[in-house]
């Protein structure tokens, strides 16, 4: 599979011409502008978009529960995957208002058996440049997602690790299990578990009532989506199941559009949040930090904010733009990529500006057939040096990677497709022949290997 990199594209480029929203209020140009993507299924979920405060797009698509035909509504609850940072950095803010702690503490005044402990700070877990061992990348974290956790549990799984690099230095990847560390830190200062103290410090306050951690302990709701995940080119399946608490502090948020509209709205206009902390969390000097990538986005021509997230069977994304005061909210209970483009595409329309749409159509089988191969990728890919097998069968074409996973091509047009797994735009070229001698993905180009099977 792809390495698991941060979604900082601002959209995928179609190959269909641009369109330019006439109406950047009008529901109907959203509505119409999602629809392909859920007659795809490659999005089932909840939209929100809000400009000056006020809601001017607010729908539910797909069903919640699919085996029952449950609908969703926009009342049902989503797991939101890494948008959930947000919160926890939330909960560590309200610690430091009040005095409990200090961003620049050092961890081993906390948690003393970690490699570096004296090096790293509270800052430094915050914006993911602490030099951590990441979790998810550790083997057997596969296991760890079978059994209940806490976040003492979790940090047990990195402890006695050497650091990836020097705390404070640099941003290498996102670091889950510095999140998991903070969860520890909220439960320590708190003397709560992780669940109740978020509860005290962030959801309560801001009046997030729809919004809660999975511990684990929840009881089966009917307002909770359930997972799913892609299947071929246009299929489900149901999303394999995980224990939420194995994700403590970096992934276990549930929540609704609403709620993450209001909690955006706290924390860049709300009084929950010191001035101080929220200089902080919206400083835009550290590209990624408090569950947020911050920056001057070009297509917008103004400093954005966003957050997506994936976790078995949901996706999510967020995008607050601070100069038009416009948020965009997209929670989908679809393991698809799709979610930011989407996002990204709905905070155009809303602005009036280009925007691409969906167009997937049929292609001949004779087509599909030659357009076979196998392709090398250079040092630079994903998978450094990767090998990937472009096959054709009854249910369409596959991209086959070294790790043995099959990511389903969506055709767009002639030679011209997006990965349906990491929604990542592919090309074929050819030689004069008609032969496939490239593969292009994304900016990475692989090569034919001729004479290979």
């Amino acid at each position: 599979m792809p390495w698991n990199r941060l979604a900082t594209v601002t959209g995928l480029a179609f190959m269909a011409s641009g369109v330019l929203a006439q109406n950047s209020s009008s529901a109907a140009a959203i509505d119409a502008y999602i629809q392909p993507y859920v007659r795809s299924a490659n999005f089932a979920g909840q939209v929100l978009v809000e400009k000056d405060g006020k809601i001017i797009f607010g729908k539910a698509y797909g069903f919640a529960d699919r085996e029952h035909r449950v609908a969703n509504t926009n009342a049902t609850q989503f797991h939101i995957a890494s948008m959930s940072m947000q919160f926890t950095a939330a909960a560590i803010l309200r610690l430091v208002d009040t005095g409990s702690i200090s961003l620049n503490e050092h961890i081993g005044d906390f948690i003393p058996d970690i490699e570096g402990a004296d090096k790293i700070t509270i800052r430094d877990l915050l914006t993911e440049r602490s030099g951590l061992p990441d979790i998810n990348a550790l083997p057997g974290y596969n296991d760890v997602l079978q059994h209940h956790q806490t976040p003492a549990s979790l940090v047990a799984n990195i402890q006695g690790r050497p650091l990836l690099f020097e705390p404070g230095s640099k941003f290498l990847h996102e670091e889950h299990s510095a999140y998991n560390l903070l969860a520890l830190i909220v439960e320590e200062k708190t003397g709560l578990p992780f669940a109740a103290a978020v509860k005290r410090l962030v959801f309560g306050p801001m009046h997030l009532t729809a919004s809660g951690i999975d511990d684990d302990s929840r009881p089966d709701s009917t307002r909770m989506a359930h997972g799913y995940e892609p299947e071929g080119e246009s299929g489900l399946k149901p999303a394999a199941s995980i224990h939420w608490s194995a994700k403590t502090g970096n992934a276990s948020v549930y929540a609704t559009a609403a709620d993450e509209a209001r909690w955006v709205d706290a924390l860049f206009r709300g009084r929950q949040i010191s001035a101080s902390s929220r200089a902080a969390a919206l400083d835009t000097s550290v590209r990624v930090g408090y569950g947020w990538f911050k920056g001057t986005n070009k297509r917008y021509g103004q400093t954005a904010y966003s957050m997506n997230g994936r976790a078995p069977g949901f996706a999510s994304f967020v995008l607050y733009l601070p100069e038009t005061q416009t948020t965009v909210v997209l929670l989908s209970n679809i393991y698809s990529s799709a979610t930011t483009t989407i996002g990204y595409d709905i905070a155009a329309l809303s602005l009036g500006l280009t925007y691409e749409p969906f167009r997937f159509r049929e292609l001949d089988p004779g087509e599909l057939k030659n357009s076979t191969g196998i392709f090398r990728f250079g040092s630079d890919f994903y998978q450094p040096n990767a090998k990937v097998v472009l096959t054709v069968d009854d249910e369409g074409l596959f991209m086959h990677w070294p790790s043995g996973e099959a990511s389903a091509l969506i055709p767009m047009a002639k030679d011209h497709f997006v990965d349906r797994a990491y929604w990542e735009e592919v090309s074929i070229q050819r030689d004069p022949s008609g032969n496939p001698n490239a593969l292009l993905y994304g900016e990475f180009r692989g090569q034919v290997m001729s004479g290979e099977k």
